[in-house]
């Protein structure tokens, strides 16, 4: 077996492991292990190691922070049935990229950046699923919405036809503190219920929260999608302070 062989064997076998802790906590607090999706957060994963997962059967979504690496990617893998998702903040000026090639786009803040996104898509001929990034910290150096503002801008991406909202995403605070971590998810959960409230029939049933230090205290607060990367594909060459900007050394837990 070649070393690329062998180290997708070794990706499918942690994406595995992955899921087996996912039903886990899933089962401490009653959901059915279906319930929650899984994405893997493939940033700074060379395409070869991705072909390598693909071909060893145990990787179908991609995740990506920086636009230009998932364009890049997914020009090198558009041989394969990868869906793609952009998780990271995006410049307004790169919106065409992403309208070209992506699945879904889950740090959607704004609505300049949400404009820009439907004129693109409608050059494209494509929609795209997106979720509304809300920031449940507090942290400055977090991006996203004030989770008062988001029932507000919830409604006024109505008439953006191109755009699906599909749900709602957090970065939980960077503590190995649970409490304070679970805090996050579940004001993820009551914005969920104060943007229902607000527009009956809204379509924010996805909760995308919870990375490879805390997926699991995340499901249980009801994620319906977890971001996961390193507890897949082992630790990265460049520090998390480069995709997670404000990071720095506040938490001792792993990042997606």
């Amino acid at each position: 077996m070649s070393d690329l062989s062998a180290d997708g064997a070794l990706i499918a076998a942690n994406i595995e492991t992955v899921k087996q802790r996912m039903a886990a906590a899933c089962a401490r607090v009653g959901r059915a292990p279906e319930s929650v999706t899984l994405l893997p957060v493939t940033k700074t994963v060379p395409a070869e190691r991705l072909r390598a997962a693909y071909a060893a059967g145990g990787l179908r979504q991609c995740g990506e922070n920086k636009v230009q690496e998932a364009r890049e990617k997914a020009e090198a893998l558009a041989d394969l049935d990868l869906s793609w998702s952009v998780i990271g903040h995006l410049q307004t000026n790169k919106a065409k990229y992403v309208a070209r090639f992506a699945d879904a786009f889950q740090a959607l803040d704004s609505l300049k950046l949400a404009e820009a996104l439907e004129r693109r898509l409608e050059v494209e001929g494509r929609t795209l699923d997106v979720f509304i990034q809300v920031n449940t910290s507090g942290e400055e150096s977090k991006f996203g919405l004030e989770p008062s503002a988001a029932p507000a801008f919830a409604q006024a991406l109505a008439p953006f036809e191109r755009l699906k909202v599909r749900g709602l995403m957090t970065l939980a605070i960077f503590s190995a503190e649970e409490a304070a971590v679970r805090a996050c998810f579940r004001r993820l959960c009551a914005v969920q219920a104060e943007i229902r409230e607000a527009t009956p029939g809204a379509q924010v049933d996805e909760l995308s929260m919870g990375m490879s230090g805390d997926f699991e205290w995340a499901i249980e607060e009801g994620a319906t999608l977890v971001r996961v990367g390193q507890a897949i594909f082992g630790p990265r060459p460049l520090p998390d302070e480069h995709y997670w900007p404000g990071l720095g050394s506040k938490r001792e837990k792993e990042t997606p």
